[in-house]
């Protein structure tokens, strides 16, 4: 209990009295005086920038990983590699954009003497305090909206990936069980509290990864294997859709950095999770699509097409857990919103919050067993949503927090140091802008589902994964 209420008072001591330069602060010298080792707060309690590298780096790549060779049979090899790169750095400069805001917001009000104990800082609050309640109801509605359809399609990827080890069941009853899984969920309080969890889950998804980039390999190239694309402009687009999402994790950017002791170091920490992640999705993506070529069009989990045995069913068992953890990720911030709007939040008793957040996840639940085949909603919503959620917001929100010279001047954070001047960050920044805006004209568009066998009509298959036909 000792280091549970240090850790708690780490988080939200005084902002202003952290060194911005990392040195020694109030944080430090509250963990260092901990007496006692305990195996509990090892486990439970994380705030460093490692808990939050891997928080970054498990929550960027989960049942993506299985679609991302899906994705380079729409694309290409070159364009899937290139899109990769261009996507994984522009969201690493997002949530860079979004670091300062969240320092920019927290300092603001702090010197007012407002206190953030018992109270988590969410992506919209910092919208509101910086810009106004406009723009908190934008901020709002894109990424609870965002967040709720990232969590259906979590429990469709649960009843899809165990229908490669157990097609016993139909899809519908794997997603009731799972569903129950997930919902224990509500007991974890806060992305503080996903050390292990989080840690599992990279772990996790680094064994799948080189699992599909080594079985890849031994297998060999397919006979008379063709590697045609691209081929529809459509396709291409939808395929680029897809590796947006892997890059797309923005939308718990703000929780994540108010779990930490010493958010002002969050700056950099989601470029190096997604340098991890390239090491991931590349060799994987590659390998499997120099495998099998063309026959991914209508296979869109890389499961479908690898042999069946012990060392595959250990990557689809992982991927179950992994879920689960994503699945926690995504609902956690909407549980905190829930928490909010009913008056919950600063509540003590975890039993009384766990019950207070299940109307969150009944609605997810019901929403995932209604549509299993969610590919065209995701088609058309997602792309949108992660188009302004993850690049268009954060970019405009900063243009105009630093719209006028007092705001640059006495700003908690400066341009980074390739960018001298504000006046380069704002090119910047609109290029980002107008892009995606124009990229939304094809994202939206839908792909038409291709049944590959009566059962897979029955049992709703053309959903492998990740909302992808």
């Amino acid at each position: 209990m000792l280091h549970q209420k240090q850790a708690e008072e780490a988080i939200v001591s005084t902002f202003n009295e952290t060194e911005h330069d990392g040195g020694g602060g109030k944080e430090e010298e509250q963990v260092e005086e901990q007496p006692i080792f305990s195996v509990k707060s090892f486990l439970w309690h994380g705030g460093s920038v490692y808990d939050a590298w891997f928080s970054c780096a498990s929550n960027q790549v989960a049942q993506v990983l299985l679609t991302l060779p899906y994705s380079f049979s729409q694309l290409g090899m070159l364009s899937g590699i290139l899109l990769q790169i261009f996507y994984g750095i522009l969201g690493s400069w997002t949530a860079y954009l979004i670091s300062v805001l969240y320092v920019e917001y927290r300092s603001r009000k702090e010197k007012e003497g407002v206190s953030f104990k018992n109270h988590v800082i969410q992506w919209f609050e910092v919208l509101d305090g910086l810009l106004g309640p406009y723009w908190k109801a934008v901020g709002l509605a894109f990424n609870c909206t965002f967040l709720l359809f990232g969590s259906v399609i979590q429990l469709i990827a649960c009843a899809s990936n165990i229908y490669y080890i157990n097609d016993r069941l139909d899809k519908r009853t794997w997603t009731y069980i799972f569903g129950a899984c997930c919902a224990t969920t509500v007991f974890i309080p806060s992305f503080h509290n996903y050390r292990i969890w989080s840690f599992l889950g990279l772990g996790m998804t680094t064994y799948t990864a080189w699992y599909l980039t080594i079985a890849a390999l031994v297998h060999g190239q397919v006979e008379d294997v063709r590697h045609s694309a691209p081929t529809q402009l459509v396709l291409y687009f939808t395929g680029a859709t897809n590796i947006l999402y892997t890059f797309g994790g923005h939308a718990v950017t703000v929780e994540i950095m108010h779990a930490m002791w010493k958010p002002q170091k969050f700056k950099y920490i989601y470029l190096l999770a997604t340098l991890y992640v390239f090491t991931l999705t590349l060799p994987s993506a590659s390998a499997v699509y120099w495998a099998f070529g063309d026959q991914l069009l209508n296979h869109a989990n890389a499961f479908s097409l690898l042999p069946k045995n012990g060392w595959r069913d250990a990557a689809v068992i992982l991927m179950l857990i992994h879920q689960f953890i994503t699945f926690g990720f995504a609902c956690t911030p909407l549980y905190f919103v829930w928490e909010k709007v009913i008056g919950m939040h600063d509540t003590k008793s975890l039993c009384l919050r766990a019950l207070a957040r299940l109307p969150i996840v009944i609605p997810i639940w019901f929403l995932a067993i209604i549509f299993p085949f969610f590919g065209p909603i995701n088609s058309a919503v997602g792309a949108l949503l992660v188009s302004f959620t993850v690049y268009i917001i954060p970019s405009l929100a900063h243009m105009l927090t630093y719209r006028k010279a007092t705001a640059r001047q006495n700003a908690a954070e400066k341009p980074p140091f390739f960018l001298p001047s504000w006046t380069a960050m704002k090119g910047l920044l609109s290029i980002i802008f107008a892009a995606n805006i124009g990229d939304d004209e094809f994202d939206w568009m839908p792909v038409k589902p291709q049944w590959r066998s009566d059962n897979d009509r029955r049992y709703c298959t053309q959903m492998d994964s990740d909302g992808v036909w």
